[in-house]
């Protein structure tokens, strides 16, 4: 009898493990299960040069939403960046995008600067002004090299 409860503890054990590995992986990996009442916008930008899908997206340096996905638009060659917003932050019409990076060197991430207006993007709403990512690189070589 006592090999019985030794082994439904054990057995009990592992599985409450798999259940907290599982609920790790979920919460860690970003996943939304059950779908997610966040709404998307999305903006062009001329370069995009090191954001990633999943970066953060910024407003007043509080993180409001998550980059979903970047596209390249065939016509224009312009990247589509699509952002996944919390449905509690409203974003003005004449809102400013912007890729800035964290750091010297650090990961890129969209910063929203706030407009003046009173009308809001909805779902899938375009912001119209962006400032694309500058090219730290091409910056240093122009130093370098003394090219104008």
């Amino acid at each position: 009898m006592s090999r019985i409860n030794l082994e439904s503890v054990v057995g009990l054990f592992l599985v409450a493990g798999f259940v907290c590995f599982a609920y790790l992986a979920v919460r860690l990996g970003d996943v939304n299960l059950f779908g997610s009442d966040a709404y998307h916008v999305k903006a062009y930008f001329t370069s995009v040069s090191g954001l990633k899908q999943g970066a953060s997206v910024e407003m007043a340096g509080v993180k409001i939403g998550r980059v979903s996905r970047i596209a390249l638009d065939p016509k224009t060659y312009e990247a589509i960046v699509t952002m996944e917003l919390q449905p509690k932050v409203k974003i003005q019409e004449d809102s400013i995008a912007s890729i800035k990076t964290s750091g010297i060197i650090g990961d890129k991430y969209v910063s929203i600067k706030p407009g003046g207006s009173d009308e809001y993007l909805s779902d899938g709403g375009i912001i119209q002004d962006t400032e694309s990512a500058l090219d730290i690189e091409e910056l240093i070589s122009k130093y370098i090299f003394g090219k104008k």
